[in-house]
């Protein structure tokens, strides 16, 4: 097993990836923003089911598929960019509030997937996590596989603790915004813009 000390080191360099805005942040703060912190908390939550899903992946040593075959790598990337700009185009154009009490189960349920599939069609995600977690893997220590979900269940808690920060905050931004009467229209907005842009980085930074 991790000793304590090779655990706090990890959860310490989680914490300096976590804290540095990336696509994930975004999200769950435009999501936050827009719908408000049980959105944007249910959007993290895919997130970290998707992580999960890449450390599953590291586990299996699938991973280095990514590094062995090139054109694997793009081809995820670009799945990737399409499921955005079809989820920018989806939130632009419909014409009811997902967060509304009517179909609110359903509407979780969605933010949820939307969430998940977002990082697990991000291939950036698979290679840090196969960058990061090797260097603190010890094969004497016992089962490979058991130490990347320790390694990845301290990610989490340490991913929750900021980025539930950043739903609450985003959130609250979210109040002072809710007398204009054309919030939920912008918010729709704002939200597919945030869409396009991770799409676009994707598409365009290329760079592993």
């Amino acid at each position: 097993m991790i000793d304590p000390h090779t655990l706090l080191i990890f959860a310490a360099a989680c914490f300096a990836l976590c804290i540095t805005p990336g696509p994930d942040m975004i999200l769950v703060a435009a999501r936050s923003a827009a719908q408000g912190r049980g959105a944007g908390l249910v959007t993290y939550l895919g997130v970290a089911a998707g992580a999960m899903f890449h450390a599953l992946l590291l586990a299996l040593g699938l991973s280095k598929l990514f590094l062995a075959v090139p054109y694997a790598y793009d081809l995820v990337r670009y799945l990737g960019a399409a499921y955005l700009l079809f989820l920018a185009w989806q939130t632009i154009t419909t014409q009811s509030d997902p967060a509304a009490p009517k179909a609110h189960r359903r509407a979780l349920w969605v933010v949820f997937r939307q969430g998940f599939f977002s990082n697990v069609l991000n291939p950036k995600v698979a290679l840090f996590f196969l960058a990061l977690f090797p260097q603190f893997l010890d094969p004497t220590s016992g089962s490979v596989v058991t130490q990347v979900f320790v390694l990845a269940c301290v990610l989490q808690v340490v991913g929750l603790l900021v980025n539930g920060t950043v739903v609450w905050l985003a959130g609250g931004a979210r109040q002072m915004w809710l007398s204009g009467g054309s919030f939920t229209r912008w918010s729709r907005y704002f939200l597919g813009a945030v869409f396009g842009g991770l799409a676009a980085r994707l598409i365009f930074d290329n760079q592993r």
